[in-house]
C-alpha cells in the first residue's frame, strides 16, 4: 500500500451495505476496520477498472488489425493463386 499523504473524507453508505461490511470485519474475513476495508475496495476497484480499459484498448486494437489483416491476406492469397497458376502452365509446357 502507498502510505503517502492521506486526505479524510465522508462517506454514506446504505445500512445494508455497511451491515454486510461489519459483519465481514467481524468474522476476520476482511480487514480489521471500516477504514482499511474501504481503502482495500477502492484500490481493488480501480486496479480491476483499469484492467477492464486497457482489455477493451487491446480488444479493440485487435478488431482494427483484423481487417487490415484480412486484406493483406487477401491480397497474398491472390498473388500466391498467380504464382500457382503460373507455375502449373509452366509445367505443363514443359518449360
Amino acid at each position: 500500500m502507498h502510505q503517502k499523504s492521506t486526505k479524510q473524507i465522508k462517506v454514506s453508505l446504505p445500512d445494508y451495505l455497511l451491515d454486510e461490511l461489519d459483519g465481514m470485519i467481524e468474522e476476520g474475513q476482511q480487514s480489521s476496520n471500516r477504514n482499511e476495508f474501504i481503502h482495500q475496495a477502492t484500490e481493488m476497484y480501480l486496479k480491476e477498472r483499469q484492467r477492464l480499459e486497457f482489455q477493451e484498448a487491446m480488444k479493440q486494437g485487435y478488431e482494427e488489425m483484423s481487417s487490415i489483416n484480412l486484406n493483406i491476406a487477401a491480397e497474398s492469397f491472390q498473388a500466391e493463386t498467380e504464382v500457382d497458376h503460373s507455375l502449373n502452365r509452366r509445367l505443363l509446357s514443359g518449360i
